[in-house]
């Protein structure tokens, strides 16, 4: 079939070119990998090394008749006398011991100035009343957090698991005081049952107390879906992906004008092969040259630095959405120019713009307010529909909100493929 023909024909043509090819498949994935360097480990375990967060207690806690009353049936075989004693122990417990490294202090004052000296990244002072006050009920136990203000995801580690400690203590305290309500004093000793009872309700009792009162997940074990760096280096490397595919459409489909200058398209108009076949030849050659660089650059990046793109269909989806997109803008673009020295002022105005404008959301990615925004921006251009669907596979949206937006990028490539066609067929007619 000469469409055929001429479509691989042109394709290996756009492949013999050393420049090409770095723009297609080197570049992208370079920037990609100077990220992955500089914020990762490529002969590590894939993840970031969190250093353990040093973290000071000033246990203060002098007790209570509830507390101490049920202390022995703590469940976990965990030994406190005190609700303060039981927080120093999960949190000195092994399950926490990558995360955090806990050293005691005898007062407020030495917890404060072991921050405040940078020996410790936080300050955990219990209060001398910690235990009464859960234990009365109308009570409120609270603790004292104290951290270095210059520092962020140490600090941020310790307040997550606290606050989750005294969501399940607030829990307990809950289940505490209804109990006490019925019991009398005499029987404050089943206090440590009622607290049993209330973890296996809840479905959170394992034999490690540490495990029942906290929900502990390790970096490293969750790294596909929790790990930072591939959280950074999806989009980065995505929207490198979908900015270098549109000037690969616009670089391929340059390739008529360039031909006409040498005069080769007007003696292929001479031939028996119809105008409509050689043109439409050229323009599949559009389409595949970026079908092939995304479909190797999706590959690629899953397999050097372990991006999950989302679920086959969804990723196809977007692939597809990618290059009806890119090609058809190239087309478009092409059409509008009168010969290929203004191709310079395209790559270098137009297309770096309207990339810009599209990666906004990329950009800004790290800012809530500035992102919403950009998303709005991005989508005045086809790049920010194309990052759109690369987002919304990325975070597993529904496949029906994804086929909105396919729709969407099919529709931009419809009107670029049908006037560049249109112009195209009036320049040559």
């Amino acid at each position: 079939m000469k469409l055929l023909d001429i479509a691989i024909k042109d394709l290996l043509r756009s492949y013999r070119s050393t420049i090409g090819l770095v723009f297609m498949f080197v570049v992208p994935l370079l920037v990609t990998g100077m990220f992955y360097f500089m914020f990762g480990n490529i002969a590590g375990d894939g993840g970031f090394s969190i250093p353990a967060v040093k973290v000071v207690i000033a246990d203060l806690d002098e007790g209570g008749p509830s507390m101490q009353a049920g202390a022995e049936n703590i469940p976990g075989g965990i030994k406190a006398d005190t609700l303060g004693e039981l927080i120093v122990e999960v949190l000195r417990s092994e399950d926490l011991a990558s995360l955090l490294e806990v050293s005691l202090a005898p007062d407020a004052a030495s917890a404060r100035l072991t921050v405040d000296s940078q020996q410790a990244h936080v300050a955990i002072i219990i209060p001398p009343d910690f235990s009464r006050q859960f234990a009365d009920q109308y009570g409120k136990a609270s603790v004292e957090y104290y951290q270095d203000p210059t520092l962020t995801i140490g600090p941020s580690i310790v307040k997550s698991i606290m606050n989750q400690f005294m969501d399940r203590i607030s829990g307990i305290k809950i289940a505490v005081d209804v109990a006490l309500d019925q019991m009398d004093t005499s029987q404050y000793a089943l206090i440590g049952e009622v607290i049993e009872r209330f973890l296996d309700t809840s479905e959170t009792q394992t034999e490690d107390l540490s495990q029942a009162l906290l929900e502990v997940r390790s970096p490293v074990q969750s790294q596909q879906e929790d790990d930072p760096l591939a959280r950074m280096l999806g989009p980065i490397m995505g929207g490198m992906m979908i900015f270098f595919a549109f000037y690969t459409g616009t670089a391929t489909a340059e390739s008529i004008l360039r031909e006409e200058e040498e005069r080769t398209l007007p003696r292929l108009f001479t031939t028996p092969t119809p105008q409509s076949t050689i043109l439409g030849g050229k323009f599949l050659s559009v389409f595949l040259t970026v079908a092939i660089q995304i479909a190797v650059l999706l590959t690629a990046a899953h397999l050097l630095f372990r991006i999950e793109w989302g679920q086959p269909a969804a990723v196809a989806l977007m692939a597809a959405g990618v290059v009806f997109s890119a090609a058809s803008f190239g087309i478009f673009i092409n059409s509008m120019l009168r010969d290929s020295k203004q191709g310079s002022v395209i790559f270098g105005g137009v297309l770096t713009l309207s990339g810009m404008i599209g990666m906004i959301s990329i950009f800004a990615m790290n800012s809530p307010t500035a992102a919403r925004l950009g998303d709005t921006v991005s989508l005045l251009v086809p790049q920010g529909w194309a990052v759109r669907g690369l987002m919304m596979s990325m975070n597993s949206s529904p496949l029906p909100e994804l086929s909105i937006n396919f729709l969407v990028m099919l529709g931009w490539s419809a009107a670029f493929f049908v006037i560049g066609v249109w112009r195209f067929n009036r320049r040559y007619a």
